[in-house]
């Protein structure tokens, strides 16, 4: 193989990569080459540390250093490398995956996750886009938008996931104002049956919603009993970390 054909099929593994983690399989298929060479570029790019694997996995996701990389160039990079620490910190306490997303129009686009050592854990939502009313990120988010942002929103047909999925506008006015009072959304089965989440805002300039940081995990373990006000408190205070990282002046 040249070197210049190598570099090509390198970036193309990574594009292949570039909405969340799958194996080598689904990446030989993706980019139309055989498993074999799939397999020699993804360990070449994981010795560079543009690719790694999932604690505990076999599957391949863009690794850390391709987003320090980019962090030098667009702003939704530069948030992943600034909360990274965070978000490593924030597991390592909840002993459960945490992860960062944004603002994508009314969607939330999950742009990191920091994993833990579990046998057992919520899959990585990297690179994918879900409707903000179904999980905690997203209503974290809608709860600081501007009333008429959010009228906006409530406009639209929601829809339903699950049986717990909050598809009725009034009562996801009732669950936003409870987000703004206690400062973390929790959400139980709401997106994706046995998987609890909760999630707190990241605020930018002028108190506008920029972010959200979450911790998710197994329903039949996460929550522990008698732990949700604790990942709550531990939540905000990771989320004002960011949110005070943010400001010009930090």
């Amino acid at each position: 193989m040249s070197r210049v054909q190598a570099v090509e099929r390198a970036f193309a593994v990574l594009a292949a990569l570039a909405d969340g983690p799958i194996g080598v399989t689904e990446v030989a298929d993706r980019v139309h080459l055989p498993k074999s060479t799939v397999a020699r570029l993804l360990r070449s790019l994981q010795h560079e540390g543009a690719v790694e694997q999932a604690p505990g996995e076999t599957r391949y996701r863009v690794g850390e250093r391709i987003a320090l990389l980019a962090a030098r160039v667009t702003p939704g990079a530069s948030l992943v490398s600034l909360a990274r620490p965070t978000l490593v910190e924030l597991a390592a306490d909840v002993r459960e995956a945490a992860g960062l997303g944004v603002p994508d129009g009314f969607r939330v686009h999950y742009i990191d996750q920091a994993d833990t050592s579990n046998a057992v854990q919520a899959r990585d939502w990297t690179g994918t886009r879900v409707p903000m009313h179904a999980v905690p990120s997203g209503q974290a988010l809608l709860a600081y938008l501007p009333p008429a942002e959010l009228d906006r929103f409530l406009e639209q047909t929601l829809e339903r996931f699950t049986p717990n999925t909050i598809t009725e506008p009034a009562l996801l006015r009732d669950r936003l104002d409870r987000i703004r009072s206690d400062g973390v959304a929790w959400v139980h089965e709401e997106f994706d049956v046995g998987i609890n989440s909760a999630a707190a805002v990241v605020l930018g300039e002028g108190g506008r919603p920029v972010a959200a940081i979450h911790v998710h995990g197994p329903s039949y373990r996460f929550p522990a009993a008698g732990d949700e006000a604790r990942i709550g408190r531990v939540l905000r205070a990771a989320a004002d970390r960011i949110s005070t990282s943010l400001s010009p002046g930090a």
